[in-house]
């Protein structure tokens, strides 16, 4: 379980997360959403620790972030951010490799080298696991960075915008895969997405933002209407509900 106490942060003088009180629950796919500019990233990252905690507490579990280890915490906690330089002329992987790290300060075991060859395969990234990353499609790169963040094996694995560049074929094949591995192997997945629809498709709890503040969390039936989209996104979408699933026209 990630909770969230009292945080508040500042970029450069402007407030750009206000009183954010939040549990995130152990298990399942939990989606951030809102507009550009909502503080969906900012959050990832304090969670993350790739910014430091300006005011209030963030605990993982049993660890709090800025009091435990960074090593501690990335055998608990996996990130990719939203823009990654790996080197073109790695391949897949060497790549997928890097997850490992944490545990072997590099010097790789058999047994690190099976928990890669598990991530290829949970990816379907088999036949491409010997190709340099500069032959890839956009959508084969976005699958082996996100292979890599798995291959670190935690319990937690938060992803910023993972969809982005990607094709609807290439989106619906990431978020079916990241929707199995929640499932079958346990992991909690918190991932920033754009596209209301792939969050009610695949989310088991969505956090709604805005302006730096969370507006709504929830399950995707319980919070997707018109009119918390109306407040959140300043447009009138139409909701439709087929069932327990939601549908948002825009």
């Amino acid at each position: 379980m990630i909770t969230i106490t009292g945080l508040n942060h500042d970029r450069d003088g402007t407030p750009t997360l206000r009183d954010i009180n939040l549990t995130l629950n152990a298990g399942g796919v939990t989606a951030l959403i809102g507009p550009n500019g909502a503080g969906k990233s900012t959050l990832l990252a304090l969670i993350s620790r790739l910014i430091p905690i300006q005011q209030g507490q963030i605990t993982v579990d049993d660890l709090r972030i800025g009091a435990c280890a960074n090593d501690v915490l990335a055998r608990k906690l996996a990130i990719l951010p939203q823009s990654t330089d790996a080197a073109p002329l790695l391949t897949v992987r060497e790549l997928v490799s890097f997850g490992r790290y944490p545990y072997h300060k590099g010097r790789p075991t058999a047994q690190d080298r099976e928990k890669v060859s598990a991530a290829i395969e949970a990816f379907g990234l088999q036949d491409l696991a010997e190709r340099r990353l500069d032959t890839l499609s956009g959508g084969q790169r976005q699958r082996a960075q996100v292979a890599m963040t798995f291959a670190q094996d935690t319990d937690y694995i938060l992803l910023d915008e993972p969809l982005n560049n990607l094709d609807i074929a290439a989106s619906r094949a990431l978020m079916a895969v990241l929707r199995n591995l929640a499932a079958q192997h346990g992991r909690t997945i918190v991932i920033v997405l754009h596209d209301i629809n792939y969050a009610a498709a695949y989310a088991d709890q969505i956090v709604a933002m805005k302006d730096g503040r969370i507006a709504a969390t929830g399950t995707p039936s319980d919070i997707l209407n018109a009119e918390l989209l109306r407040e959140v996104f300043d447009t009138d979408p139409v909701v439709h509900r087929i069932g327990d699933k939601v549908l948002v026209e825009v």
